[in-house]
């Protein structure tokens, strides 16, 4: 198992008590959205809801998104890492990647790995 960076095992009860993976920035085979990229392009533009503020004042722009692919492919811990500048877009950036499917996840010496992961979010009228 991969799990070995942080391990805290308690003597007197013979247990461990808490065991902490490490999230990998790169991994041997790093994770995937179902389908490839172009399946995720597609999600994307499909689940986006524009929000009206922006839509209504002209407001475009990029959010940097980045997420935990979990051993599961579970995605955690979506934070914006780039903001667009406008609250509303960078919100609907992470409501969207929360929606995501469970992914293909990340592989180091065959076992499946927590891997941090990056995309950008594009908001055009």
């Amino acid at each position: 198992m991969i799990c070995d960076n942080y391990t805290i095992f308690c003597f007197e009860s013979k247990s461990i008590l808490k065991s902490v993976c490490p999230i990998l920035t790169v991994a041997e085979t790093m994770p995937e959205f179902p389908g490839g990229m172009a399946a995720m392009m597609q999600f994307i533009s499909k689940t986006i809801i524009y929000p009206a503020d922006a839509a209504s004042n002209g407001i475009q722009g990029r959010v940097l998104c980045q997420f935990v692919v979990n051993k599961d492919g579970s995605l955690s811990d979506v934070v914006v890492t780039r903001s667009s500048g406008t609250v509303s877009l960078d919100a609907e950036a992470v409501r969207v990647i929360k929606e995501m499917p469970n992914w293909v996840p990340g592989k180091q010496r065959g076992e499946p790995v927590r891997v941090k992961y990056t995309i950008p979010v594009s908001f055009r009228l």
